[in-house]
C-alpha cells in the first residue's frame, strides 16, 4: 500500500517522522510519504495538488491538531472528521454571514458537496479507524473572540475547528482518492488563551495513534 500523510506543520508529526518512519524504509507491504503543506487552505491546496500531479496513493491521511467547540470533548481526544464545511468563505451582509450557497455561487448538492458539506466516503480502511466521528469547520482566522465563537457555533454547529480540513476534503473528493482526516484536540474554541491549551498532549496522542495505525495496515495489508 502507498500511504500519504499530509500535515500543516512538521511539529505535528515530529515524533513519527524521527522515531517511527525509518522502520518502514524498504518495507514490502507499505510505502509511506509525509507531506508538509504549510498552514491554511491556500498552502494546503497548492502543495497538496501539486504533489498529486506526480504521485498516486492507495490512501491519504491528513493528521493535525484542532480546537473543539464542544466542552464535552476532552482535550487530547483523537477525532475522525467525517464531514467538513467552509466557515468563512462567502460574504457579510451587515450582521449576517452568507456562504457560497446563500449567494448563489455554488450548489450545496452538486459534487463534491452534499447538503453543503464535504463528506468522507467510506472505504475498508475507515472501518478500522476506531475513533469517534466528529464534524469539522475550516476557517482562515482561528476563532478567538466571544462574538466570533458565538456566531460560528450558531451557524455551523460543528465539533472541531481547523485551518486546512475542508481544502483537503475538497481536493480528495474531486481527485477520487480514499482519505481520512484525523485531528487531536489541543484546545477549546474560547477567547484566545494558550495557557489553557494542551498542545503537547494532543501531539503525543496523535503521533502514537499514527504509529499504531501504520503498523496495523502493515500487518493486515488492507487495501483501500
Amino acid at each position: 500500500m502507498k500511504l500519504l500523510i499530509v500535515t500543516a506543520t512538521e511539529m505535528e508529526l515530529s515524533f513519527f517522522k524521527n522515531e517511527i518512519l525509518y522502520k518502514y524504509i524498504d518495507n514490502e507491504n507499505i510505502h509511506i510519504t509525509l507531506l508538509n503543506c504549510g498552514v491554511g487552505m491556500v498552502a494546503t491546496s497548492y502543495y497538496f495538488t501539486k504533489h498529486l500531479q506526480h504521485n498516486k496513493y492507495d490512501f491519504i491521511l491528513q493528521a493535525g491538531v484542532g480546537g473543539s467547540f464542544k466542552d464535552e470533548i476532552e482535550l487530547g481526544t483523537l477525532a475522525f472528521i467525517t464531514s467538513e464545511q467552509f466557515g468563512d468563505l462567502g460574504a457579510e451582509d451587515h450582521e449576517n454571514y452568507l456562504n457560497l450557497f446563500d449567494l448563489g455561487l455554488a450548489n450545496k448538492d452538486i459534487f463534491p458537496f452534499t447538503n453543503g458539506k464535504l463528506l468522507t466516503p467510506n472505504s475498508p480502511i475507515h472501518n478500522k479507524i476506531n475513533l469517534p466521528h466528529f464534524s469539522g469547520l475550516t476557517i482562515n482566522t482561528v476563532s478567538g473572540s466571544d462574538a466570533t465563537i458565538i456566531k460560528r457555533k450558531s451557524l455551523f454547529n460543528c465539533d472541531i475547528e481547523s485551518m486546512e480540513g475542508a481544502a483537503f476534503h475538497y481536493i480528495c473528493l474531486l481527485e477520487n482518492m480514499p482519505f481520512a482526516q484525523i485531528r487531536a484536540v489541543s484546545n477549546y474554541v474560547l477567547p484566545r488563551d494558550k495557557s489553557k491549551w494542551k498542545m503537547k498532549e494532543a501531539i503525543i496522542n496523535l503521533n502514537n495513534w499514527i504509529a499504531d495505525f501504520v503498523e496495523f495496515i502493515n500487518v493486515k495489508k488492507i487495501e483501500a
